[in-house]
């Protein structure tokens, strides 16, 4: 996504990004065993670590337009954390998601000079339940890096305050599914069966288990949460652009939310 047209750098940049992985495997492989290179595409769905795989290196890892790369560029790639704003508070999701994947041929994105990135992950990935998820939770990421709307003179904009709703949209939702009963679209290709997250209380005693669970969500102490099926959220907060103490709030958001969908008892 940019602002304007910005040349053959743009599809430059990634065709070479990606040669470049082939080129470090050759080289690594005529002088001796080397350190395994980072694969093309990422076990993980998560869409801050697509980001970062494929966005961050024009649009920084904050989303700001400052990636290591935005310098070579002839136009400064976006700032994507103003998209919201700029469309008068409203997240363009919608949108995002045709620059992103090319459904549509939008100009910002959808350009020669810009990848599109649905064909490419479609081509490094034989999973097109995988590639789907994979580009919603990039865009659900974009979303929740969102700057918040000036409210007033001389008010500065500050990052969203979390939302349980969203968060477990972007994070919970692709396995655990919308209305968390376990059966998202990935549901299905994973080894175990993702639980249904709506009967904490009832199977609990008719408590909920609020500590338990901000414990699984972090992935202090539970080791079922961070096998290859399942991401330990609390590390993947800590490298958002926040970061820091917002991974609690962030996590504590998510748990209010499971804890107000909650199946109640049948009178």
């Amino acid at each position: 996504m940019r602002t304007e047209e910005s040349g053959g750098v743009w599809r430059s940049a990634a065709v070479w990004g990606l040669a470049a992985f082939v080129l470090l495997g050759v080289t690594a492989g005529a002088q001796g065993p080397r350190p395994a290179q980072p694969p093309l595409v990422p076990e993980s769905l998560a869409g801050s670590v697509s980001f970062d795989l494929y966005c961050a290196s024009c649009h920084g890892r904050g989303g700001r337009g400052d990636g290591p790369t935005g310098a070579s560029l002839r136009t400064t790639p976006a700032d994507l954390t103003v998209l919201t704003r700029n469309n008068r508070g409203a997240f363009p999701r919608d949108r995002v998601l045709s620059y992103i994947e090319g459904s549509t041929r939008a100009v910002a994105h959808g350009s020669p000079d810009m990848p599109v990135w649905g064909p490419t992950l479609r081509a490094l990935d034989a999973s097109d339940a995988r590639v789907t998820v994979r580009l919603r939770n990039l865009v659900s990421f974009i979303e929740s890096i969102q700057q918040a709307p000036v409210s007033g003179a001389g008010a500065t904009a500050g990052a969203v305050p979390a939302d349980g709703a969203l968060l477990f949209r972007t994070y919970c939702a692709p396995c655990h599914g919308t209305v968390a009963g376990g059966d998202g679209v990935m549901a299905g290709q994973l080894r175990r069966v993702p639980p249904n997250l709506t009967t904490f209380a009832s199977r609990n005693g008719g408590v909920f288990p609020a500590e338990r669970l901000r414990g699984v969500i972090n992935g202090t102490g539970v080791a079922s949460h961070g096998d290859r099926d399942m991401p330990v959220w609390g590390a993947v907060f800590k490298r958002l652009p926040v970061g820091g103490a917002d991974a609690d709030a962030r996590i504590d958001a998510i748990v209010r939310f499971l804890q107000e969908i909650q199946e109640r008892p049948a009178e």
